[in-house]
């Protein structure tokens, strides 16, 4: 490890260590796992505990703190913070179209199949033992809480508690059941959305038409099409989205010699929302984060052609869609159509191995405390209740206050809320 760099409140040491691709073959080649250790400046000699920030995604590195705000705040002052970047993201050895480019597409998908949160668990595993560190906390958001969730199934011995920010899913619901919630969580968004902003349906039905009469290209080439569009739907999710939308949507049309075009800070603003592209990971292991002993086969798309209301015509209202993952990207997305062939044999997978131990978890006496957030557009709030009912020693705070982005929004008070309620287990 390096010598602490100093900045401001906040002192920060980089920490890499080697992990094995496979860990049931330790010689099928390694990773380079990257963590940035985080204390207060007053702290940097103090013996504290540790906690672990478990990012959302799957498929994004940890954040990059620039300041002592936010959930870090609170968390430095009774923590050290250690920042991982899990497998394929950020520092730790990355995964993109040009890492992979030398692979065939079935050792690109078997190579993959190592980056999902069991592997996660394991590499946070050998930073705790290469920091000799006994036990240490966990804060998983969102993704980060599905990790946290299989380390409370294996590795409980190692924790001694666990928060988890819109981050608890069902352990038993196949694909299929979380879409099927999930398009109806997001048509309630999309309701919202339009009833709220005056004139955003017929400006984005415009849109719409303007893509299917013509042939429109983002600032990277790429043809844009009315279903990537959809896709912005996403931002619904987060506290706030619906509103930058709509200011996106005034600037989309531009007049052009007496034409009509999508201008190109609108058609900018679209490519900037497509992170599939610079973090593929989440989009081609994103529908295998709920597979067990079972093969995805694209559910996303599937469980669509039940709701024909996202299918846009010419004289319908569009509807966005959110959280989901469809074959097409990889034809249609540049920075994915080199590892198209991999996707499809990962939506064929079957074998899967189990993500929770049932058992483990309802026996749990690791503390652990939850923000549930009603109105969640990523995360099914009816499973997360099911969840947590069968889960020992937790105790949950569920509000509508927040929507899944809570914790960038008002991370502060809401570990502060956490860790009372952990103190009262």
């Amino acid at each position: 490890m390096q010598d602490f760099i100093y900045s401001d409140e906040l002192c920060f040491r980089n920490i890499k260590i080697n992990v094995p691709v496979n860990y049931e073959q330790i010689n099928d080649g390694s990773l380079m796992i990257y963590a940035r250790e985080v204390v207060h400046k007053s702290n940097i000699d103090k013996n504290l505990p540790w906690l672990v920030y478990l990012q959302g995604g799957p498929g994004f590195a940890a954040p990059r703190p620039e300041t002592n705000s936010g959930w870090l705040k609170t968390a430095l002052k009774y923590y050290r913070v250690l920042l991982l970047d899990q497998r394929g993201t950020g520092a730790s050895s990355a995964i993109s179209s040009q890492t992979l480019a030398a692979k065939s597409p079935q050792l690109q998908a078997e190579y993959l199949t190592h980056f999902r949160a069991d592997n996660i668990v394991r590499d946070a595993e050998q930073l705790r033992q290469h920091l000799g560190i006994d036990q240490w906390a966990l804060l998983g958001q969102s993704f980060g809480g599905f990790c946290a969730l299989h380390y409370l199934s294996f590795y409980p011995q190692s924790l001694s508690r666990v928060f988890m920010t819109g981050g608890i899913p069902s352990i038993t619901a196949t694909a299929d059941e979380v879409y099927q919630a999930t398009y109806k969580r997001v048509a309630d968004k999309n309701k919202v959305f339009f009833k709220r902003f005056a004139g955003a349906q017929q400006q984005c039905n415009a849109i719409a038409d303007h893509l299917l009469n013509n042939a429109v290209y983002l600032p990277n080439g790429q043809l844009f099409t009315v279903e990537q569009f959809q896709t912005w739907g996403i931002t619904l999710g987060g506290e706030g989205g619906d509103l930058a939308m709509y200011y996106a949507l005034e600037d989309a049309f531009v007049t052009v010699e007496g034409q009509q075009q999508l201008s190109y800070t609108f058609l900018n603003a679209m490519l900037n929302q497509q992170s599939y592209q610079t973090n593929p990971i989440y989009a081609i292991l994103h529908e295998a984060i709920y597979c067990q002993q079972q093969a995805s086969e694209w559910a996303a798309e599937r469980v669509r052609h039940q709701y024909p209301q996202y299918q846009y015509q010419t004289g319908s209202d569009l509807l966005f869609t959110g959280e989901m993952v469809y074959p097409w990207m990889f034809d249609q997305m540049t920075c994915l159509q080199p590892l198209r062939e991999a996707a499809h044999l990962l939506a064929h997978k079957k074998d899967w191995p189990l993500l929770y131990c049932a058992q483990q978890l309802a026996n749990n006496t690791v503390p652990v405390a939850a923000a549930v957030y009603v109105e969640d557009m990523y995360v099914e709030y009816r499973y997360s209740c099911e969840t947590l009912a069968l889960l020992g020693n937790a105790k949950s705070w569920q509000t509508n206050q927040y929507e899944h982005n809570g914790l960038r929004v008002d991370g502060e008070h809401i570990l502060e809320q956490l860790i009372v309620l952990a103190d009262s287990l």
